[in-house]
């Protein structure tokens, strides 16, 4: 009798103790986190509505998670937009915005915000990048991308890598063509290109497969939460791509290019420096119909190929078993005209330029496969993310946590505000005003047909003047 009363207790206090410790694990497990970031991603999706785009792996994370089909940046450009996500504030309107903030944490002048990465390593994260998260792919400054003394993001990252196999360095990688071309002069390279070989012939190649190694060695480790976030390059020009994804739009009909005219009276028009300034053969796509749905085909093959990236380490996340318990965002850093208002490229404060893939998934999430419309923007990601995994959101953030409109995809959103160094601009859900920094002001109704081409602001003197109390105290 005594003997069966020692082994009950024993089996007792066996099972308390791996209750006890069950209970600890489930109390102290934070979900990892895996953010892809898409370099001049604009919806054009297959999931977000673009049906001539083969996009099949980001469509299938899109069907485990929501769609907020009415996302946009925080600023048309790469620098800035970036500023935004990683920081959770608004910031400088230049591509050294982060830079910028860097000088001033080496200063020591005055206290600066922890940005999202620091924020969730202070709270018991291992965090990494790989490829271009922050403006400058591998997060390093200098002549060519890669002087460990000029960090773009100091406390950041515990590890921030960008593999750079036969482009030489980040740099080179950043604007690289097949085979290791470097971009030398932007007039010597040409706009688009198209050439065989798998995948790894472009420098995403390269980007996706270091990105694969390093999930697979932060799943292998239960120690601490990770918080990975993979920066793939294309479609950002110059649009190469393997002949393969090519090939997905050989003889296709695109969709017209809808308002392709060069707007009149004064807005946020420019004459498309960056994609001008390369090798174009002596062709304007805004003369040449068949000039402009080439490129429009080598941008979708850039799609394509930056999807097919997106799957290899989706892939890789559930081959590891960490996909149970991993918090996934798909972000693209900002729109991409094409042709759309006589534009070819961002910088503009048109819809275009701010109009951006956003995609969340989370294990056991309720409404899988759901479409928002909610106006949401990219400040947004950094207390959602807190909201996500019970870390404290801290107070400097300037975006709003997205969690209620994941429970329930038909919540409302707020206004969305985006800027350049000349003009801001504020999306409702019905109108965009953008405001120059002279006091002229450009107001469009989204529920008309005209859009973004008839300038109604002397019609609305008082939608104007709200809209303009709400976007002067957003920015203040």
């Amino acid at each position: 009798m005594r003997v069966e009363k020692i082994i009950a207790f024993f089996c007792a206090g066996l099972s308390f103790v791996m209750i006890t410790n069950c209970q600890k694990k489930q109390v102290t497990q934070k979900p990892n986190i895996l953010l892809i970031c898409v370099d001049d991603l604009r919806p054009e999706l297959k999931s977000f509505g673009a049906d001539y785009i083969s996009s099949p792996n980001i469509d299938a994370l899109a069907s485990k998670g929501v769609k907020f089909q009415q996302h946009f940046v925080n600023a048309p450009s790469c620098g800035p937009s970036r500023y935004t996500l990683l920081t959770g504030k608004y910031g400088p309107a230049g591509n050294n915005a982060l830079f910028l903030r860097a000088k001033k944490i080496k200063n020591g002048t005055e206290e600066i915000n922890q940005s999202m990465p620091e924020w969730f390593k202070t709270h018991g994260y291992t965090t990494v990048s790989v490829g271009k998260v922050s403006h400058h792919p591998g997060g390093r400054g200098g002549k060519n991308w890669n002087d460990s003394t000029k960090i773009e993001m100091p406390n950041a990252w515990d590890r921030h890598l960008m593999p750079v196999a036969e482009w030489q360095h980040p740099r080179g990688m950043m604007h690289g063509l097949a085979n290791g071309e470097i971009r030398v002069t932007r007039g010597d390279m040409d706009v688009f290109q198209t050439v065989e070989g798998d995948d790894n012939i472009y420098p995403d190649g390269a980007i996706a497969k270091e990105a694969v190694k390093q999930l697979g060695a932060l799943a292998s480790s239960s120690e601490k939460p990770f918080f990975l976030a993979v920066g793939i390059i294309k479609p950002h020009l110059p649009f190469g791509a393997p002949k393969s994804y090519y090939d997905k739009y050989d003889g296709i009909t695109l969709p017209e290019i809808e308002h392709p005219q060069k707007p009149e009276g004064k807005t946020t028009w420019h004459g498309s420096g960056e994609f001008m300034g390369y090798n174009r053969w002596g062709k304007n796509p805004n003369k040449d119909a068949a000039f402009a749905d080439d490129v429009r085909r080598h941008y979708a093959a850039c799609v394509s190929y930056a999807d097919a990236q997106v799957g290899k380490v989706l892939a890789e996340l559930k081959r590891t078993g960490a996909d149970e318990n991993t918090i996934v965002v798909l972000w693209g850093d900002h729109g991409w005209h094409l042709g759309e208002h006589a534009i070819w490229g961002k910088h503009s404060l048109f819809e275009e330029s701010l109009h951006a893939p956003l995609i969340i998934h989370y294990p056991g999430m309720p409404h899988k496969g759901a479409n928002s419309d909610a106006i949401v923007e990219t400040l947004d990601i950094f207390p959602t993310l807190c909201d996500l995994t019970g870390i404290e959101t801290p107070e400097y953030t300037n975006g709003a946590s997205l969690k209620d409109i994941l429970a329930d995809p038909n919540t409302s959103g707020h206004t969305a505000i985006a800027y350049t160094n000349k003009a801001s601009t504020i999306r409702t859900s019905t109108h965009r005003m953008t405001l120059h920094k002279d006091g002229f002001v450009e107001l469009y109704d989204h529920t008309t047909v005209e859009k973004e081409t008839k300038n109604i602001a002397e019609e609305y003197p008082e939608l104007v003047e709200e809209l303009k109390n709400v976007l002067n105290t957003r920015l203040d």
